[in-house]
């Protein structure tokens, strides 16, 4: 798994075999506190989300390899905008609102688009070190990173909600 402290490589849609992880769908995480293998794997993650080559606002385990249920979102909604690791998160409920976002993602290289399916505000659940189930409201450009992140888990691109799009068109 490598040292704590280096960035793992990020899996882009132009390699064939890195795209067909990108497109499977993530297992729930267990959740131990003690699981030395999965503390330096959510330390490394964050590695190479704030990695100079990367400097995403989230990033998915499967971007990384790890088909595991393993988010990080940069929480503009808070003071400083800290990133927050997520076990197992899903979205429970979406805003009937909708809002335009420009979308990039580190697993699509030099591209970014506009999307207009992403709800205003969403109800997520996750769990925490502790195991406890914490449920939450989050609204605008956090919400959005959210949503793709999520996505990454069942195997869903940013480019899959274009394509929606141009159909209702």
């Amino acid at each position: 798994m490598g040292d704590r402290t280096s960035p793992m490589r990020v899996y882009k849609i132009t390699n064939p075999s890195d795209s067909i992880l990108l497109r499977t769908k993530s297992a729930k995480v267990k959740v131990d506190p003690n699981d030395e293998t999965l503390n330096t794997f959510i330390d490394r993650l964050y590695i190479t989300v704030r990695d100079s080559m990367s400097l995403g606002v989230g990033i998915a385990a499967p971007q990384v390899g790890i088909l595991k249920r393993i988010i990080w979102v940069q929480r503009f909604d808070k003071e400083d905008a800290p990133f927050e690791v997520y076990l197992n998160p899903e979205i429970i409920e979406y805003s009937s609102k909708k809002q335009p976002c420009l979308e990039g993602c580190l697993s699509i290289p030099k591209r970014r688009d506009t999307t207009y399916t992403r709800a205003e505000t969403i109800k997520i659940a996750y769990d925490q070190f502790n195991k406890k189930r914490i449920e939450e409201e989050v609204s605008g450009f956090t919400a959005v990173i959210f949503q793709h992140e999520i996505d990454h888990l069942d195997g869903i691109l940013y480019l899959d909600h274009l394509e929606k799009e141009r159909k209702r068109h």
